[in-house]
């Protein structure tokens, strides 16, 4: 869990507005990707941090930038510059712990989201900001990091002249951006699914601590998992029903879907957090029920000896005048007696349902 924490000390005292960059230290240089198109044409290319604060006429184009990468103040600058966005927008944007939300700067509408992935070696789900600016005729999105994204099926579409994002505007193209995120969290979802039902198995199986660890594991992973997804729901709610003019109607109209989609995701997730929490439970009733099993057959060993004991303390005592002791058969009647004892009430425990 130390890996979401993030230090906001460095922050303390400064004026609203300041760019402080809040998160995990990053050795890659940030990158930033610029697509123009209409129906009729595409581009792409890279930028540098000089080609960042430079923006032409559009002529009737939507241009999307995209920067991979956050930590880099001065680029972020240029791009502010460039697109007019306020500060506290600009301090939003390298705060890469901000809450999920939605804000109307008149001009342009900013979003920040939550982008999923999970480390397919510790399956822990790893957290990414992007923070999307929606404009007249552009988007911006920031990424916190450079370690890829989920957008790559938004590139493929806007190569396609038939699309429906080629043929509409800048608010289409953020739908696109938003439902791309949404439809991550299924595969989210589904991976964490088949872990619970390994887990689901191993439970019914043989359970051991290790499995207790990997449910408490997956519980957190989860909470944190819902943490992130459910204020997706609010935004997408105020973007589809506000009158920003940014917005189209048509493109409410998918922006509903995308919001159903996030409440089926919420509603899966709270499933699984039941199925968790039953597993838990379950666990716990396994391993009282292995110990109440364990202490029978230790009690059923113990209550067969005792008489044997006392048997065997009796012929033990070492009297001189003892009957059985100068009999021939006194040892085989010994050993008899305790026999027939055991297995008397081995039967006897047998009819009661006790083995």
């Amino acid at each position: 869990m130390a890996r979401r924490i993030k230090k906001q000390s460095s922050k303390a005292g400064l004026a609203p507005g300041t760019l402080v960059y809040v998160g995990d230290p990053r050795a890659t240089t940030s990158t930033a990707e610029r697509i123009t198109y209409d129906p009729d044409r595409y581009e792409s290319r890279r930028l540098t941090i000089a080609e960042c604060g430079l923006r032409g006429a559009t002529d009737g184009k939507i241009e999307w930038t995209n920067v991979e990468g956050i930590h880099e103040v001065s680029l972020l600058e240029r791009l502010g510059q460039t697109y007019g966005l306020h500060l506290l927008t600009m301090e939003d944007i390298v705060n890469s712990d901000q809450r999920l939300k939605i804000e109307d700067y008149t001009s342009y509408l900013f979003l920040v989201v939550k982008m999923l992935r999970i480390d397919p070696r510790s399956m822990e789900i790893l957290p990414e900001q992007v923070s999307i600016v929606l404009g007249r005729d552009y988007v911006l999105s920031f990424q916190e990091g450079a370690a890829g994204d989920v957008f790559d099926t938004v590139r493929e579409r806007l190569k396609n002249p038939q699309s429906k994002v080629r043929a509409n505007g800048a608010d289409h193209l953020c739908y696109a951006l938003l439902d791309a995120v949404v439809d991550n969290y299924y595969i989210i979802l589904e991976t964490v699914g088949e872990r619970i039902e390994e887990l689901d198995e191993e439970l019914l199986a043989v359970p051991t601590p290790g499995t207790l660890s990997a449910i408490h594991k997956l519980k957190r992973e989860l909470i944190y998992l819902r943490k992130s997804v459910w204020p997706m729901r609010e935004v997408l709610a105020i973007l589809q029903r506000g009158d920003s003019p940014l917005v189209s109607q048509g493109t409410q109209l998918y922006l509903r879907d995308v919001y159903d989609h996030t409440v089926q995701v919420i509603d899966t997730l709270e499933t699984y957090r039941d199925m968790l929490s039953a597993m838990t439970e379950i666990y716990m009733s396994s391993m009282s029920n292995r110990l109440n099993e364990i202490m029978k057959v230790l009690t059923i060993i113990t209550t067969v000896f005792i008489p044997l004991s006392f048997i065997a303390g009796v012929y033990g005592m070492n009297f001189t005048h003892m009957p059985e002791i100068q009999w021939p058969w006194g040892y085989a009647f010994a050993w008899s007696l305790m026999l027939a004892v055991a297995a008397g009430m081995l039967v006897y425990f047998r009819r009661k349902k006790w083995l």
